[in-house]
């Protein structure tokens, strides 16, 4: 209220306004991500406010030190508490161009990503000006040193650009800006072999010193089981299995959206129903993201499913998914072969790799149903092979690997070998170890 009430109060400069042009059009064509112009009318200082998101979430100046220094004492209040660390929402928005340039028009795209398809034409510029501004290195630079103050934190960045892979490169490499980031490559329907390969590869490439966060869902988008469904149906259980041996033999740091590891599909939301804002300006195109909001199933036969503890059954801010009972933590957790229990599994093997955990990555030579990496760590060398098809598909073993013994414990399904060629079955997996 400060900020809107004069063009000269302390904190005028807080916030990112702007004039309008002499027509009174807004002063640029930045757009907001939940649809329409990116600028608010006030008729306090007669002037636009910049919003990348809802017209109640009006953007800081960064370019403001006073903003950049209250946003550092806050973050450091939350440190003398003890907190762990954080994740920054959005962790590219932060700048804006001074001089308020206009973005360049990219067109009407296709793209799985209802932030980038023809239902939003936010997605129909390229974002050069209202995002991913080079002042921001420095002020994730004074984040990081503020961080390093405190032993054992962290951060990790949501990182939405038109280059996500390269701007997480540039985000995370040095040591001395985010911790780690994840982007939204991973999060679209394709899930084939070339697609993992390329998307690997050219993090490898762009990033050899950057840590990247490894999502096969989050917040944002339809959950895996159901984007990489098929026919209306969720997607089986196998190829579940073989996307969360890829998340976590990947260089970097596994993040699990909380319903992945139960094979959750996306809940049908009626629009009475909705809480999300951008599903409700989008709607029926785009239905938002309550779909993978729901609360989390823990008990079947519980009104809430296990919601609350309360003796009264508590209401969730979203409807009680009753497609989620059966597949409820206290039902998996009573199933030995339950997606729970291998996910379980899968972790605590994990653990017990260094060459997972710490180690590098190199990717073999394309094929075209099976995805193949070495991870290397202090002399120790581990095979990673991966089969995206729904049928079964021969391999051969790299000549140094012929002699290499398969490693138990992962949790997928055992793979047939005579003598060097390997019979991976649809949606299988397996690991080799070398030294």
């Amino acid at each position: 209220m400060e900020s809107r009430s004069s063009l000269t109060n302390p904190k005028a400069d807080w916030y990112v306004w702007a004039d309008a042009k002499s027509d009174g059009t807004p002063p640029n064509n930045w757009l907001s991500i939940f649809g329409g112009s990116a600028w608010q009318w006030d008729t306090r200082r007669c002037q636009y406010y910049m919003h990348n998101f809802l017209t109640s979430q009006p953007d800081l100046n960064f370019h403001n030190p006073e903003v950049q220094n209250a946003l550092l004492e806050t973050v450091k209040f939350w440190l003398d508490l003890g907190v762990d660390g954080y994740r920054l929402d959005t962790a590219n928005f932060y700048f804006h161009d001074a001089q308020l340039r206009d973005n360049p028009a990219r067109g009407r795209p296709d793209g799985e990503d209802p932030a980038v398809n023809a239902v939003n034409p936010y997605g129909w510029q390229w974002h050069k000006h209202d995002k991913s501004q080079p002042e921001n290195l420095a002020f994730l630079r004074r984040l990081r040193a503020l961080l390093d103050q405190y032993p054992n934190t962290t951060m990790v960045g949501e990182i939405g650009d038109d280059d996500g892979l390269g701007r997480v490169a540039e985000y995370t490499s040095g040591g001395d800006k985010l911790h780690m980031a994840y982007c939204f490559d991973l999060l679209g329907t394709a899930h084939s072999a070339a697609h993992f390969r390329g998307f690997v590869q050219r993090f490898e490439e762009v990033a050899p010193g950057g840590w990247p966060c490894w999502a096969l869902s989050n917040h944002d988008v339809v959950r895996v089981a159901s984007r990489w469904g098929s026919a209306g149906n969720a997607a089986p259980h196998d190829l579940l299995r073989l996307g969360a041996a890829l998340q976590m033999s990947l260089r970097g740091s596994p993040c699990i959206y909380q319903g992945d590891e139960l094979g959750l599909p996306e809940a049908d939301i009626a629009f009475e129903d909705l809480q999300d804002p951008y599903g409700i300006t989008m709607w029926p195109e785009f239905k938002g993201r309550d779909g993978c909001r729901t609360a989390h199933p823990w008990a079947k036969d519980s009104a809430d499913l296990g919601f609350s503890s309360a003796a009264q059954p508590a209401v969730p801010w979203l409807p009680v998914i009753e497609p989620h009972r059966a597949l409820a933590v206290d039902v998996q957790e009573r199933d030995a072969g339950s997606l729970l229990n291998f996910y379980r599994t899968l972790l605590r093997w994990r653990k017990t790799l260094p060459a997972l955990v710490s180690g590098t990555l190199r990717v073999l030579p394309a094929h075209p149903q099976v995805l193949a990496f070495e991870r290397a760590f202090e002399g120790s060398q581990l095979l990673c092979i991966f089969n995206f098809s729904d049928s079964t598909v021969p391999w051969e073993l790299p000549s140094d690997y012929v002699a290499a013994v398969a490693v138990q414990g992962s949790g997928l399904a055992d793979v047939p070998r005579i003598e060097n060629m390997l019979q991976l079955p649809a949606w299988g997996g397996a690991y080799y170890r070398l030294g």
